[in-house]
């Protein structure tokens, strides 16, 4: 089967937008998500449009901070900090790849933990990792939460996660193993990563690489999660060849990326929700 983002993706805005309602009604503001882009990369430019124009659509102002591609890190940091410190801003997101020359660790570091909404701190993914209360990083927190969708048992099952980027790969191979999966990374160092995805249960592609996972390397019966999303709308698992073995997968786009924006959304509305109590 098809794990549709789309549909979970909405039912989640709809109850951000009614939590969104009520926030407006209590202080007299929506909430605010503050978007800063360094630079200007052709995706990053879709994604920050994406991402404003679904909060407008869920009753959440959208503050965007554009900055030019010459921008230092102790620039960008001063931005940040601004932002955190501002009254008015809920959370921020910091688009990535913010650029080669750009310490992204940081930038992401400057972004106050009461507003990272996107969770890219380093306290977030101390929380994520230990199960505490905080924010997830939005795109594997939308695969948890498209797994819990489709009923997916986690407990004693082997996940596999190819990559082990910051904001990615492994924020989403600790919050497997917060349900109880066995996890194993696999990265560029890692030895015969085709026999490893062959044991997996649970394959989470987020490598970066078009059609990386072969069909013929996944388990019959397993489920993929392909996180990738390459030029030409591919992600980083040879769809077609896999959607024959497993029993789930996300289809490339309109699996991962729908959830991704969904969760975005709701831990803006719930930073507001917090700064009223």
């Amino acid at each position: 089967r098809l794990m549709d983002g789309a549909g979970p993706a909405r039912r989640i805005i709809e109850r951000t937008t009614a939590r969104a309602a009520a926030v407006t009604r209590r202080r007299g503001t929506a909430p605010c998500l503050a978007t800063v882009l360094v630079g200007e990369d052709p995706a990053s430019v879709t994604y920050v449009r994406m991402k404003r124009n679904r909060c407008g659509s869920a009753g959440i102002t959208s503050r965007h901070v554009p900055l030019p591609a010459s921008t230092t890190t102790a620039e960008l940091i001063d931005t940040l900090t601004a932002l955190s410190e501002d009254p008015g801003v809920d959370g921020i997101l910091l688009q990535h790849p913010a650029g080669p020359h750009i310490d992204e660790r940081a930038a992401f570091e400057a972004i106050g933990p009461a507003k990272d909404v996107d969770g890219v701190t380093m306290r977030s993914f101390a929380a994520m990792s230990f199960g505490l209360p905080g924010f997830v990083s939005c795109t594997p927190g939308g695969i948890m939460r498209l797994l819990e969708e489709y009923e997916v048992d986690l407990a004693g099952r082997h996940a596999v996660v190819v990559g082990r980027s910051a904001i990615l790969g492994r924020p989403a191979g600790m919050l497997l193993l917060g349900r109880d999966a066995t996890v194993t990374y696999c990265h560029s160092r890692t030895a015969d990563v085709a026999a490893l995805v062959r044991e997996a249960d649970v394959v989470v592609a987020a490598v970066g690489r078009p059609g990386f996972i072969r069909g013929e390397d996944v388990k019959p019966g397993a489920v993929v999660i392909d996180a990738g999303y390459n030029e030409g709308n591919v992600g980083d698992v040879d769809f077609e060849t896999a959607s024959a073995r497993a029993s789930l997968i996300t289809p490339v786009p309109g699996g991962v990326g729908p959830m991704t924006i969904a969760v975005l959304l709701e831990q803006t509305v719930e930073a507001a929700e917090r700064r009223l109590t």
